[in-house]
């Protein structure tokens, strides 16, 4: 019954939301399975289309977030860091350089299926190598509010 009566307020939130490309299925109230379908793109502090999946905000979660970002053929993010918050990337296309580190001066090229860690407060830029096609990747990070912590770092110029 408890599952029933769920189940259509679900439904009823859902179709005051008509229209909407996004859909979240279940409560955000740490006792329930949230489904977020068709993440909405929205902009992010580095100057890149992001997705976000599951944050506190789409799916109430606490201590995490993971959303879709994609980085636009030939496009540099703007150089960042997380402040005091790990991020894991899953690089599912594409083959993106990225610089980090002080004054960005060092640099690692990943490639699609690798498995990425960036510790807290390492500033680092990616850049899409591919002028034709976008880079796409899953994003993890210990933070609940993906875009709150992000502080730009001022970019090497020198490319």
């Amino acid at each position: 019954m408890r599952a029933i009566l769920l189940a259509l307020v679900v439904l009823a939130a859902n179709a005051d939301m008509a229209g909407a490309a996004q859909e979240i299925i279940g409560a955000k109230d740490g006792k329930d399975i949230v489904t977020v379908r068709n993440a909405e793109q929205t902009g992010s502090k580095q100057a890149l289309p992001i997705f976000p999946g599951i944050s506190g905000k789409t799916a109430g979660a606490k201590h995490l977030s993971m959303l879709r970002v994609v980085i636009p053929p030939g496009a540099t993010a703007k150089a960042h860091a997380h402040k005091g918050y790990e991020s894991a990337v899953y690089l599912l296309q594409g083959t993106v350089e990225t610089r980090y580190g002080e004054g960005l001066k060092k640099s690692i090229v990943n490639k699609a299926g690798d498995f990425i860690f960036i510790p807290p407060d390492v500033p680092h830029q990616p850049t899409n190598l591919s002028k034709t096609e976008p880079a796409i990747a899953i994003v993890v990070r210990n933070d609940p509010d993906e875009q709150e912590h992000v502080v730009l770092y001022p970019s090497d110029e020198r490319k």
